[in-house]
């Protein structure tokens, strides 16, 4: 019979990444609370890491696919959004 584990991020689809950015910003508010102790703590820790990573890979192939539209558009280059300015 299989582990019953937590399932592990991974996934590279938009809602994948919500959720993923999420559980990384309640798992970090619950680390710096600093209620958990030792054990629990370094669970959550290495918990945090596969998130950052699933999150970092998501991003990687996101920009990919819009580095392609682009190409598959004849735009030769990619040029950054313009930002609102936070000064207004």
């Amino acid at each position: 019979m299989p582990n019953k584990r937590k399932s592990e991020p991974g996934g590279a689809g938009i809602g994948d990444f919500e959720k993923n950015l999420q559980e990384l910003e309640t798992l970090v508010e619950r680390l710096e609370r600093g209620d958990l102790g030792l054990e629990e703590s370094l669970k959550q820790f290495e918990r945090g890491i596969r998130l950052t990573r699933a999150c970092q890979t998501a991003l990687q192939a996101a920009e990919q696919k819009v580095e392609m539209l682009s190409h598959k558009e004849g735009k030769e280059t990619i040029e950054p959004a313009a930002l609102p300015d936070d000064d207004a």
